[in-house]
């Protein structure tokens, strides 16, 4: 069978980008998924530090020390090297080869379409965005993805534009070229978002997120100030858990055979808000607790990220250069 065939290629390829510390919406909303898909399908987790500097390019000395941050949370988290291949972006050169030759054949038009690229224009207005690399990021991206020949990348449903468009640009590379790459399947990810303490985005820009490294007294300080059911303007009057902002955390971080209690105390204003938040600070230490346990392992031995790393990129790298020397011969590159 044909690595290009799907069901049978259970290679799987994502990354994140090192813009500072990871919170619970990135454990719910990526990492968690991670973590079971690592013991299922062979996996390439990288660090995305190119993808970083397309808009961090003026700050870059923060990005290089974010990228420690964010595999010290990714293994903390229940990531294991022995079990899926951790790497960083820009220590496997092929990923700037593959997005240099894919260039030669993306159309800026493909580029422009992309649905968040004018979204992120107005979001992020007070930086000069108006560079090719911030541009051409949906053509790294899709180098990224295509190097390794995955069959499928797990993505929420806001990112399925921006894989659909490495399965054009896929699809365009084996119409010119022959049968080169696969075009990788969407494995959607289990909608699991929690709103920020404010019911906003959460957000590390907004401050309204716990930190997965988050020590006890910040993270009770955070959960003790959080947004709840506006309908509960006084003790006695009724909630809704549905409309209260605490409820999604409980669903996720309390253990389940307390969900009823605290459902019918919301409901009949049998208990305040303040008793409701007290649990959720209980439950929140019971789950972060291990993370952060795990992570001071990797504090007192900076050497353990970087074993972490040379492993990965090692492994990365071995597979790039076989894939991309497929694709060199396609272009006639090589002699």
């Amino acid at each position: 069978m044909s690595e290009n065939t799907p069901k049978e290629n259970k290679r799987i390829v994502s990354g994140m980008r090192p813009t500072g510390p990871l919170h619970l919406g990135h454990y719910f909303g990526v990492l968690k998924n991670w973590i079971e898909l690592q013991h299922s399908h062979e996996c390439y987790f990288f660090v995305a530090d190119w993808h970083a500097l397309t808009t961090e390019y003026a700050e870059p000395k923060r990005i290089k020390g974010f990228v420690p941050e964010l595999v010290k949370d990714w293994v903390a988290s229940g990531l294991d090297p022995d079990k899926c291949v951790i790497f960083q972006q820009s220590q496997v050169k092929e990923h700037a080869e593959l997005h240099l030759l894919l260039s030669m054949l993306t159309p800026v038009s493909w580029l422009e379409r992309c649905p968040t690229y004018k979204d992120q224009l107005q979001e992020l207005a007070a930086k000069d965005l108006t560079t090719y690399g911030f541009l051409g990021y949906p053509v790294l991206m899709a180098s990224d993805i295509l190097l390794y020949k995955p069959g499928f990348v797990p993505v929420g449903q806001d990112q399925l534009p921006h894989l659909e468009l490495t399965r054009e640009i896929a699809r365009r590379a084996n119409h010119l070229y022959g049968n080169v790459f696969p075009e990788p399947q969407a494995l959607l990810t289990p909608d699991a978002k929690l709103a920020g303490l404010d019911g906003r985005k959460m957000s590390k820009s907004y401050g309204n997120a716990i930190g997965l490294s988050e020590d006890p007294g910040t993270m009770k300080k955070k959960v003790m100030s959080m947004l709840t059911c506006e309908k509960r303007a006084r003790l006695t009057d009724p909630g809704d858990p549905k409309e209260c902002n605490l409820y999604p955390y409980h669903e996720l971080l309390t253990d389940p055979e307390k969900l009823p209690a605290i459902v019918d105390g919301c409901t009949h204003a049998t208990w305040g808000c303040g008793d409701c938040k007290k649990v959720l600070v209980e439950s929140m230490a019971a789950f972060l607790e291990p993370i952060r346990d795990r992570r001071k392992a990797f504090d007192n031995n900076p050497d353990l990220v970087r074993e972490v790393l040379e492993k990965g990129n090692a492994a990365a790298r071995q597979r790039a250069v076989r894939n991309l020397e497929t694709f060199r011969k396609k272009l006639n590159l090589n002699f």
